[in-house]
């Protein structure tokens, strides 16, 4: 009989993208279920995944009262399932499903960090994110940061003992499926139609952008920089494929003047495939300010693009410097414009799209860290029966 193993998010969308073909592949080894709010993608994984899902409200803000109800209802349906293990993904996820699964004494407690946005926080909203942060931990049997910059960022900020830590594989929390993100995916008649729609011209260099059109993402650096780079090149465009949130982190005025007025950037809004993108582009830049492990430099590679990145945990473990792409100072527009320059003056030596392909194959495919998290799996399993 097998062991039954509870997958945790705090949104369907997390359970539906951030692991995708997870579940299923853990379905063969384990009795599988899905856990997370309410919504059409909780349906879509119970469907496509081939486990069982159930709905349990949780909030990503700080909203105690209802925490405690999503802890409540939680400790209820692992009383019920007495699951052998617990793991949560997403930080709301985490608190609730670490505490409900410690007070219902479930023998494996893990917990995945993708990120840590309390490093970009200060005062008591910092001191109660710490608090969260370290209350979630004491109650996981492991935690798993998705990258060497997180584990010693953990370290360094006291949150648990480095006995409780340990990075999966090579990184990241699912691995890339290099099948879908493969250049093959995307025909030349394809390639042409998407540049003659958004007016890209054969000479054109492109450089691409996939993501939150944010300030924390470094919106604001890259389009000033870029303002600099179209004046002396004018065979040059900046694609932008993600959506802005101004309601949460607005762009400078300056920048949305500037991105409305130059005709040489182009934004196509959120975009659900990102491959016929990337495969009219030249190379990627993510100038971002923190991440856990970036998907979309993992995407940009296997689809045979250099990338630009800032140094801080995740990219700087996917990119290597001269290699497949180069690594800048965060919120340095300096550095990025001049990388970005670089770049375009050096392009014939920036096209080995099989060599950044194959940095992607070798240390990220899907199959190798599904395989070391079974593996992980297991051995916790042999230390608890």
């Amino acid at each position: 009989m097998k062991s039954k193993l509870i997958r945790i998010t705090t949104v369907p969308s997390s359970l539906k993208i951030l692991l995708k073909g997870q579940h299923s592949f853990m379905s063969e080894y384990y009795d599988v279920i899905g856990i997370s709010s309410k919504g059409e993608d909780l349906d879509e994984v119970k469907k496509i995944e081939g486990i069982e899902t159930i709905a349990v409200e949780m909030t990503r803000t700080i909203t105690p009262f209802k925490d405690l109800q999503s802890v409540w209802k939680l400790y209820r349906v692992f009383r019920r399932e007495r699951p052998k293990i617990v793991h949560t993904h997403t930080p709301k996820a985490g608190i609730v499903g670490m505490l409900a699964a410690k007070l219902a004494g479930v023998p494996i407690r893990l917990h995945t960090v993708a990120g840590l946005p309390l490093l970009e926080a200060s005062g008591l909203k910092r001191f109660l994110l710490n608090s969260v942060e370290k209350l979630t931990y004491s109650c996981a049997t492991k935690v798993y940061p998705n990258s060497v910059g997180l584990f010693n960022i953990i370290l360094e900020q006291k949150f648990c003992k480095k006995e409780k830590l340990m990075v999966i594989s090579n990184g990241s929390s699912n691995g890339m499926d290099i099948h879908y993100f493969n250049p093959a995916a995307v025909s030349n008649e394809q390639q042409q139609t998407l540049k003659k729609d958004l007016q890209i011209k054969p000479n054109d260099f492109v450089f691409i952008f996939i993501g939150r059109l944010v300030g924390d993402k470094g919106i604001n650096e890259l389009i000033t920089s870029f303002r600099t780079i179209s004046n002396s090149h004018k065979n040059c465009k900046l694609l932008l494929v993600g959506a802005s949130e101004p309601e949460l982190d607005p762009l400078s005025s300056e920048t949305i003047s500037i991105m409305n007025e130059n005709k040489d950037i182009i934004e196509v809004g959120f975009q659900k495939d990102v491959r016929p993108y990337l495969s009219i582009s030249n190379a990627l830049v993510f100038p971002t300010y923190r991440e856990g492990f970036p998907n979309v430099v993992l995407q940009a590679c296997a689809m045979g693009l250099p990338a630009i990145v800032t140094d801080i945990n995740g990219c700087n473990e996917i990119i290597m410097e001269g290699k497949n792409g180069t690594i800048i100072a965060p919120k340095d527009i300096d550095a990025l414009t001049n990388a970005m320059q670089k770049l375009l003056e050096e392009k014939e030596r920036w096209q080995d799209a099989n060599s950044y392909r194959k940095t992607i194959v070798d240390r990220f495919q899907q199959e190798i860290v599904w395989n070391a998290l079974l593996a992980e799996y297991k051995t916790l399993e042999a230390h608890v029966c």
